[in-house]
């Protein structure tokens, strides 16, 4: 019977295996190989709600914040926006909470936001320390062109030139479509070299009907 050296250091690594598993339904807890498996799916979807958990407080935080703003005769994005105008830097978290936990503090946060968005004053967005003023689309640019002009200096008028003949240009007449010349009727010998289209189109010249599905040589009787 050979020798097992490594049982110690296996037997350890499937009992923390093992461990991690506890309370599985089934062989997931008892089977190392159902149980590791099952562990390492484990560790996947924890992986997946660690960043998930933060996207669903988020959404819920902002549900909260516009329901107690509603109250407050005020729009979510309103809310948000007079705070940032009157500098109160509060988390979504901060302020979810207090419109759960004490509305009046709520109310009261909400009363200056009002009051910033009634002085007609622009938000600042703080990004790395640096605060910038956002900018309308489409102003900016305009703004910048006619700075651009006031900055030119006025250029001498130009001198009128004078009138050109105009050049009365030629006009081509179309030339005339000269009338197709009637092909001229094979003799009887070429016919049988001709294809069927061609066969079909001499005997519409004749006023030949040709019956349909009709083969090349009942063509060739009737052409004849």
């Amino acid at each position: 019977m050979p020798r097992v050296k490594g049982g110690v250091v296996s037997r350890r690594r499937r009992k923390k295996v093992l461990k991690l598993a506890k309370g599985y339904y089934g062989s997931k807890h008892a089977l190392f190989r159902t149980a590791n498996e099952q562990v390492m799916k484990s560790y996947m979807y924890a992986y997946r709600d660690r960043r998930q958990k933060k996207r669903d407080f988020r959404k819920l935080w902002i549900t909260r914040i516009n329901a107690g703003a509603r109250m407050c005769g005020l729009s979510y994005s309103k809310l948000i926006n007079g705070l940032n105008i009157a500098g109160i830097d509060v988390n979504r978290k901060v302020l979810a909470d207090l419109a759960v936990n004490d509305f009046a503090a709520f109310e009261s946060i909400a009363g200056i936001a009002k009051d910033a968005l009634g002085s007609g004053k622009e938000a600042t967005v703080r990004t790395k320390g640096k605060e910038v003023k956002p900018t309308v689309s489409g102003t900016a640019p305009k703004a910048k062109k006619a700075a651009a002009k006031k900055e030119e200096p006025a250029k001498a008028p130009k001198k009128a030139a004078a009138p050109k003949a105009e050049a009365k240009a030629e006009v081509k007449k179309p030339a005339a479509k000269k009338p197709a010349a009637k092909k001229a009727d094979k003799p009887a010998e070429d016919l049988s070299k001709l294809t069927v289209a061609e066969l079909k189109a001499i005997a519409a010249d004749k006023g030949i009907k040709i019956p349909s599905g009709a083969k090349k040589a009942e063509i060739l009787d009737l052409v004849k």
